[in-house]
């Protein structure tokens, strides 16, 4: 199989190719900045991943949340009608979307068939699932995977709290209450690779064990024989991220019902075996 991956160069997008090359499927890359020249590209593949969007991982302003909303919504519009525009031979449209989508509670449980939010994220995600699900309308399979915390080598979440844990200076955000919907990006690629063969519709992205920030902070202590002695209170995280502080202080308890009904098996179900894996 031929896959065009959009967002090739983020994160996820480089251990996503690798999995696919291993697997012996060919990977083709183009950037959303450029519908028409990625509609081309798409029109040679048999199936799309759309991994692009503006990083949330900033200080927000008014200015990163049009960024963030309309990388998300805009531009996958754009190359979905440029492509709609010629012959295709694509069969799949995979997107990217992310837990988010649920809101934040501190109590509740969310699996793939719990309502959305209404906050930023939230409706970010209701758009972004929105464009994605009218590439239906192309003769497409839909399926779009709502991402957690994901923890791997060479990027993400783990490499940013990798610097003050090693140094002694980790410790709990906020409360320590708010949970934290984490997957290892090993599963999270295995994940793509079902929505890719087979399933259609929202997969969440997430570990079947999400543990909240004040039990990640001790898992992580332990893995790296460093204390978590030091707490980060919420004003200092706001004053630092603006509202994107909301990333960190809040969260979600998010589980993989249909991502384990569709037939997806954990290799790293549990987070102490995650960070042993990854550390």
């Amino acid at each position: 199989m031929k896959v065009l991956l959009l967002g090739a160069s983020g994160f996820v997008g480089r251990h996503l190719a690798d999995a696919l090359r291993r697997r012996g499927d060919e990977v083709a890359t183009a950037s959303l900045r450029d519908p028409a020249a990625a509609a081309a590209t798409a029109r040679t593949c048999d199936a799309i991943v759309n991994l692009a969007g503006e990083s949330i991982a900033q200080r927000w302003n008014d200015d990163v949340k049009r960024r963030i909303e309309a990388s998300r919504t805009e531009a996958p519009r754009a190359f979905l009608d440029a492509l709609a525009s010629g012959e295709r031979r694509c069969s799949v449209y995979v997107s990217a979307s992310a837990i988010g989508y649920y809101g934040s509670s501190l109590t509740a449980s969310f699996d793939e068939a719990s309502p959305p939010g209404d906050d930023f994220l939230a409706r970010v995600c209701i758009g972004w699932e929105r464009v994605a699900a009218s590439a239906a309308a192309l003769g497409m399979r839909v399926a779009i995977v709502r991402t957690g915390i994901v923890l791997g080598t060479g990027g993400g979440a783990l490499a940013t709290m990798l610097v003050p844990f090693r140094l002694g200076l980790g410790g709990v955000a906020g409360s320590g209450r708010q949970w934290y919907s984490w997957i290892h990006v090993a599963d999270l690629t295995g994940i793509y690779v079902l929505a890719l063969d087979s399933a259609a519709g929202p997969l969440n992205g997430c570990a079947p064990n999400p543990v909240t920030n004040a039990e990640f902070t001790h898992a992580l202590g332990l893995a790296l024989h460093r204390p978590t002695l030091l707490p980060t209170p919420a004003f200092a995280l706001r004053a630092m991220l603006g509202e994107g502080a909301a990333i960190v202080l809040e969260g979600q308890r998010v589980l993989p019902k249909r991502t384990l009904e569709c037939g997806y098996r954990f290799e790293f179900p549990l987070l102490n075996g995650a960070l042993a894996n990854l550390l």
